[in-house]
């Protein structure tokens, strides 16, 4: 899977996602941008939580369930100093309808476990590589 983010001034940068969706992102105020789109953080967030919304509807879908209602309240804490990488994601998950309580953990354990490839790849081993004026590629060690 590849994608090409842009800059576009300021801090804002837009891309256009493998699936062909676009996408804008932007710093707050404060720290240089125009608030013209979410800032990448948010978007991790939202992605989690739909990467394992759908993974739950699809298992319940499966086991012959159907929620009448499904949201989902994302709680994130982050660090203080730079990088600011979150330290803890809490999901709630606010279901209705006639869902035995055992199936509905059930699905989000395969999701949590198994399945959700978004909060799975947090601890993604990351390599970085940079070019500057078309020269050859190089990788930061």
């Amino acid at each position: 899977m590849k994608t090409t983010i842009t800059w576009q001034n300021q801090m804002a940068f837009s891309g256009t996602t493998p699936s062909g969706h676009s996408i804008q992102m932007d710093a707050a105020p404060e720290v240089g941008g125009q608030n013209s789109g979410p800032r990448p953080t948010e978007l991790l967030l939202n992605a989690i939580a739909g990467c394992t919304g759908i993974d739950i509807i699809m298992i319940l879908t499966k086991m012959r369930l159907n929620p009448t209602h499904f949201s989902m309240e994302i709680d994130a804490s982050r660090a203080e100093e730079h990088p600011k990488r979150f330290t803890g994601i809490h999901i709630h998950y606010v279901l209705k309808g006639e869902l035995p309580e055992d199936k509905v953990v059930r699905a989000i354990k395969l999701s949590r476990d198994t399945y959700c490839s978004v909060s799975n790849s947090v601890n993604a081993a990351f390599t970085f590589s940079y070019s500057i004026n078309g020269e050859e590629s190089k990788q930061i060690k």
